[in-house]
């Protein structure tokens, strides 16, 4: 049986953070709502320091490759319509 992995990077404007405490409150939020609806591994992976950019690394293991691309799909599209955040990059790979 194969093993794919999915990998997606979100690079992530938050216009409201006026603070790296502002930040974290939507970043973690964000985090928290992927892994529960979806099932994936998420995290902050880039951009730590800056106020109003995160970069999101999200993760998802399955057996198939369409079922992980339709996974990833999913969190990208819930991310773009979350109003706290604009998504100004997206990036998948498989493998």
């Amino acid at each position: 049986m194969p093993i794919v992995v999915g990998l997606c990077t979100l690079d992530l404007v938050i216009p409201e953070a006026n603070s790296l405490k502002d930040k974290r409150s939507v970043v973690k939020s964000m985090l928290e709502g992927m892994r529960s609806k979806f099932n994936v591994s998420a995290a902050e992976v880039d951009n730590n320091d800056i106020w109003r950019r995160a970069t999101v690394g999200v993760a998802c293991v399955s057996n198939s490759r369409q079922f992980a691309d339709q996974v990833l799909q999913k969190v990208v599209d819930w991310v773009e319509n979350n109003p706290r955040a604009y998504v100004s990059g997206v990036e998948m790979e498989f493998l």
